[in-house]
Formats: C-alpha cells, structure tokens, sequence
C-alpha cells in the first residue's frame, strides 16, 4: 500500500529514549530520507546524531518543521502541548503530526482545537521504553513486540490514521486503537499508579536503612528511576484518574494496614493469594 519510504523529511520534536528510538529505528528501515532532531540542548543532539537517531539537529523548532511531512513530538506532556501551536504556525500545511505522549485527553484535545484542519494529527502512545533517559538509551529495536496504542476521533483524517498505523508496525509494534478519555482512565491504572507507587515507597525508606537494601526494594521501585518532570506532567494531565486509581489503593492498602492491626491472618493470607493469583495473570499476559 505505502512505498517503503514513508516520508521525504520527518521532524522529531525531543530525542531522548523515545525519540531517538524513533529516529533510529526509521533509519534502519529507511522509512525517512531525512530526519531532523529538536531539543533544548547542544549535548543532546550531538548524542542523538552519534546514535545514528538523526541526520541533523537544531534547537530551533521553526527551522526543523520546514517542510516535515511527519511531525513526531516526543518530549514530556507540557512540552507537547506547548509545541503545537508553534507546530501550526510553522509546520507544513497537510502534514502528518502525531505524539508519543503517556496522556492523551488533552494532548489530542489541544491538537484538535490549535491545529489548522489541513494538519493530519493522530494520537499516539508507544508502550515502549524504561527507567533510562536520553538518546543514550535509545535502541533501534524498543518498539519490536511491543504495543502502540493509537487515539484517532472522529476528527481523524482515516488515510492519516492507517499511514500513522503502518509507520508503528513498520518500527515492529502491535497497533490498538481507544479513544483517549479511556486511554488514560486505563493507563491511570496500569501505569501512572505504578510510577507513582514505586516514587512514593523510595521516599518512604528511611536514609540510614539504604546500605542494608535488598533486590525486592530494588525491584518494586525500580521505575523510581524514571524522569521526575515526565511523570509531573503526567500526574497534573490525568489528575482524575489517577487520584481515583490512587483511591482504590489506598482501600486496599488500608484493609492490609487493619488486618495487621486486627492480627488478622486468614484476612491477610486471602488478599496476598488473590494478589498472587493477579500476579500470575500478568505474567501470562
């Protein structure tokens, strides 16, 4: 249907992890004649290019849109909806922009309401990446067997929306699509609750107890590790959802805290088996 070369110029707006991962997986498929890197710092560039993610950079976003038949913006929330009018006033008219964005709501809502209808914007949110930051971490093959979850309305342009598809299938992605108020009533859950959990409990660990620490404390706040403006932005643009998964939590973490208290054993052992059991659901998934 699309000829191997997807697109002449594509412009990628932040190239840490995600965005050079991008740009480096385009590149090993050819999918782009040329793909221009954006972000705030010469250092960041200069790691992107030496990855092999981009053929240049610059962190003047107006010069990088010229052009660009595919606008990926690839930097935190705020940051995202703060581009898209920039992306309007100086992105080429018809062009293909989408996200990468762990919230979607607003993301596609603020797209829809700034950018000029000849702009082709389709929502999208790669599962993909780790605790890492930066095109350092980046890897041609992040989104191989991972899962892409797209958020077109019935505002999106449907040549957009299955060109946006083949271009994720093409970086080896499986594509789901959901509407974006249920995107993010999901990822609250599966997601943000986890982030947030794992930045709450190494907080909670006293200073002086670190040097004894274990692999379970490593393991369970692991993704502590990840970026502290990212996971802001993401706290502040799904603020309902999150709290109401954080209130179901707090229940259950509650009626552990009771059980404890009440010396409740047959209690505690019922809910540590039907959270196993959960467990092991999930590792068949």
């Amino acid at each position: 249907m699309f000829r191997k070369e997807l697109f002449r110029k594509v412009t990628i707006v932040g190239v840490g992890l995600i965005g050079a991962s991008i740009g480096m997986a385009m590149r090993k498929k050819n999918l782009a004649k040329e793909i221009v890197g954006v972000a705030r710092k010469d250092a960041t560039l200069e790691a992107a290019k030496e990855q092999g993610a981009i053929h240049s950079g610059t962190k003047n976003i107006k010069d990088a849109l010229k052009d660009a038949e595919l606008i990926i913006l690839a930097a935190p929330v705020n940051a995202i909806i703060e581009a898209i009018p920039v992306v309007n006033a100086h992105g080429k008219r018809g062009a293909i922009v989408t996200d990468v964005g762990s919230t979607k709501a607003l993301i596609v809502d603020q797209a829809q309401k700034n950018l000029h209808p000849s702009f082709l914007f389709v929502g999208s949110h790669p599962i993909a990446g780790s605790e890492k930051s930066g095109p350092q971490a980046g890897s041609a093959d992040l989104f191989v067997n991972t899962t892409c979850v797209m958020t077109p309305t019935e505002k999106t342009n449907r040549l957009a929306k299955e060109k946006v598809k083949h271009f994720w299938t093409q970086l080896g992605a499986h594509v789901k699509f959901m509407p974006p108020a249920e995107h993010d009533e999901v990822f609250a859950c599966i997601s943000h609750l986890p982030h947030v959990m794992a930045y709450s409990l190494a907080k909670s660990i006293p200073e002086q107890y670190l040097s004894y620490t274990t692999q379970s404390l490593r393991d369970t706040t692991r993704i502590a590790g990840s970026d502290p403006k990212m996971w802001n932005d993401i706290c502040v643009s799904n603020t309902k959802n999150i709290l109401k998964a954080l209130d179901e939590y707090a229940k259950v973490l509650g009626s552990i805290r009771k059980a404890i208290v009440d010396a409740d054993q047959q209690g505690l052992t019922d809910t540590f088996t039907q959270a196993k059991a959960i467990r092991e659901r999930l590792e068949k998934s």
